[in-house]
């Protein structure tokens, strides 16, 4: 008996079942039918394969190091300033800054003095109370109030810094170049990339037209094409995104993988603010007088911010992403049938005789029945069977009988 079942099990695990197929002869359901097959298969042909290349191996893990340098000269305060004067940091990194315009205060040292600003006026020692503990000053207040100037008094740099007065901004800078070296590797195919050539005309100047290549970037030209005006953002600084872009196809040679650049304010969520407006920060130099004495000259800087970004990715072609997208798209077309059953089965006239043929409800009892009856059936076909094979030989021998 166990063989018996052992046997069952595996006749019925090598079968085959295929679906059971009924043809609708409708005109609507046929042509929604197709229309959603079609869309499914512009969709992965114009959408996954030619646009996203899904036929491809994708690196996004880019490897990017950036080199920046500045040039141009302006004049500022009476004064000629370079490089040296006007970019913070110096170091030439992807990260810098270019000082546009600056409030400065010359020779403080250390002692007690008043606090420049309407909000620290005062008559009374008790109305510098309130301000104990502040760090917005320039100082640590100390409670008293100097009467003369009517100030609340701070220890500190003194003078401290004024920086309501209006300055101008170094007109010049707007046509400062700078020059940006980026080399780019994409590890996962080994190749490895800059964004210029070896041989490249030091005298040019970037334009997204006609020279899309060149490393050198006009200030005034890269806040144009950020939508900003260089009067405004000199005056009260800004930050300044250029976005470098690779997206290689190594289907294709290699030489044709190149950058493209992008520029976009990146404090632009910030413009209607109206508090600390722009960019802006502070340094200082110090200096030390013949006896000892140290002071210094506090500037106030606004400037523009520039932040160089690079990304992108590199794809080729593959087997194994191939035959995934395709075999995706060979089974989304199926998503065509799934559809028009829904509207067969729920929103045509006729949907109860469809369901009809579509489905066969069988139950348990009524399996056993029809067991039953086909084994009647059978029994009765052997009957008959015998009859007939007992009414031949009855025939034949009342023949041989009578024969003369």
């Amino acid at each position: 008996m166990a063989g018996n079942r052992f046997l069952a099990c595996i006749t019925d695990f090598f079968t085959y079942e295929t679906t059971k197929s009924v043809v609708v002869k409708s005109w609507l359901v046929g042509s929604i039918n197709r229309f959603v097959q079609l869309l499914i298969i512009v969709y992965f042909v114009g959408w996954v394969f030619l646009y996203e290349k899904a036929y491809q191996t994708k690196d996004t893990g880019i490897e990017s190091a950036v080199m920046t340098k500045v040039k141009g000269f302006g004049r500022y305060s009476n004064q000629v300033m370079d490089v040296a004067d006007y970019v913070v940091p110096q170091q030439g990194t992807s990260v810098f800054c270019i000082i546009t315009r600056l409030i400065t205060t010359a020779n403080q040292t250390q002692g007690f003095c008043a606090q420049n600003g309407k909000r620290y006026k005062c008559s009374s020692d008790h109305d510098c109370d309130t301000h104990l503990g502040s760090h917005l000053a320039s100082g640590i207040f100390t409670g008293t109030c100097l009467t003369d100037v009517g100030q609340c008094e701070v220890e500190g740099w003194c003078p401290t810094e004024d920086d309501s007065v209006s300055t101008s901004f170094m007109a010049e800078a707007e046509n400062f170049t700078i020059f940006i070296k980026n080399s780019i590797r994409f590890p996962l195919f080994g190749v490895t990339r800059g964004n210029f050539a070896p041989k490249i005309n030091i005298a040019c100047i970037y334009d997204p037209v006609t020279n899309p290549y060149c490393p050198i970037f006009r200030v005034g030209d890269i806040l144009k094409l950020a939508n900003e005006t260089f009067s405004t953002i000199a005056r009260q600084g800004g930050q300044i995104g250029i976005h470098i872009r690779w997206f290689c196809n190594f289907d294709e040679p290699v030489d044709n993988c190149r950058p493209s650049y992008s520029f976009t304010r990146l404090d632009d969520v910030f413009g209607e603010n109206t508090v600390s407006k722009g960019y802006n920060f502070r340094f200082a130099k110090y200096y030390r007088t013949p006896s000892d004495d140290d002071y210094r000259t506090l500037h106030k800087a606004f400037a523009i911010h520039f932040d160089v970004m690079v990304s992108g990715d590199a794809g080729k072609f593959d087997v194994i992403p191939t035959l995934i997208n395709v075999v995706a798209a060979c089974t989304s077309v199926g998503l065509a049938t799934v559809l028009c059953d829904v509207i067969l089965l729920n929103f045509l006239r006729g949907a109860d005789q469809y369901k009809a043929k579509k489905f066969e409800e069988v139950s348990g009892e009524g399996v056993d029945a029809k067991s039953e009856y086909e084994s009647q059936s059978q029994s009765l076909q052997t009957l008959k069977t015998e009859l007939k094979e007992v009414s031949c030989e009855s025939r034949l021998q009342f023949a041989n009988g009578h024969q003369p």
